[in-house]
């Protein structure tokens, strides 16, 4: 599928909100590690509204419903919907994704899939493995991304996917990044129009630049894992969002907002979830 951008032109920048792993419930008062879940997307949602940006697009990058119930999905969407323009979704370990896809069929929504915005185009890929928390592509999301891109007349391409698509130096993380993250990599060399990767899954500001191309992360909208660690540890950061500006020479212009302070029911003291 592919959809042109309803809110942009050629040669303006793009300008996009990414959302991730929000790990809603099918009760509203659901809790990760203590966190209600849907109080944090909310505030997350009025700390972007407060910002004052218009945005083109809002990328959800997956683990949006932890349990994956329809409850889940339809709150999800209610608040996204919010922000007046396209939603583009994909799924992460802990979603379920054909009722996900039921969910996000219908516009501002799209699932997985492609679209265009300006000079731009948004390649979202499916990398979750059933009963697996790490993921990997399969050969057809490869093909379809070489193909896609490769095909496109658009100057520029990021590609959204949730699990990391390489090593992010933290040793229980990276036994659930992308496993064939190399295969990714390549076929990214192979398009020197792809300028970025886009992805969830590690609950932290990650931000780094390989051979041309910036691999972008976003805290979740509740709970923090802290960076480089050997095991699995809470990080007292605050929920945030990332804002990404597409400009038209391929440059990427991104920062991190994160609310005023760590939810107070944070477990600070969990060894996992």
């Amino acid at each position: 599928m592919t959809v042109p951008g309803s809110h942009c032109c050629e040669g303006r920048p793009v300008r996009l909100l990414q959302i991730t792993d929000t790990h809603l419930f099918a009760d509203p008062g659901g809790r990760l590690l203590g966190v209600d879940t849907l109080a944090t997307l909310d505030a997350v949602i009025a700390l972007a509204e407060r910002d004052g940006l218009a945005f083109d697009a809002v990328l959800a990058t997956g683990d949006m419903v932890h349990d994956g119930s329809p409850e889940g999905y339809d709150r999800l969407c209610e608040r996204l919907s919010r922000f007046g323009c396209p939603v583009y979704g994909l799924p992460g370990n802990h979603d379920a994704p054909e009722r996900m896809r039921q969910k996000m069929s219908r516009a501002p929504f799209q699932y997985l899939g492609t679209a265009t915005h300006g000079d731009w185009q948004i390649v979202l890929l499916d990398s979750t493995v059933p009963g697996e928390d790490g993921g990997a592509l399969s050969d057809a999301e490869l093909a379809r991304l070489d193909q896609t891109v490769g095909a496109s007349p658009s100057a520029h391409a990021i590609v959204c996917l949730h699990h990391a698509p390489q090593p992010v130096d933290s040793a229980w993380i990276d036994t659930m990044v992308l496993r064939n993250g190399d295969a990714l990599l390549r076929t990214v060399g192979r398009h020197p129009k792809v300028r970025g990767l886009v992805f969830g899954h590690i609950h932290q500001d990650y931000s780094v630049e390989r051979d041309g191309v910036r691999l972008l992360a976003a805290p979740s909208t509740c709970v923090q894992f802290a960076p480089r660690q050997p095991r699995f540890t809470v990080d007292l950061e605050p929920p945030g969002y990332r804002r990404i500006t597409l400009l038209s020479d391929g440059t990427i212009e991104t920062a991190v907002r994160r609310l005023d302070g760590t939810p107070a029911a944070v477990d600070r003291a969990a060894r996992g979830y």
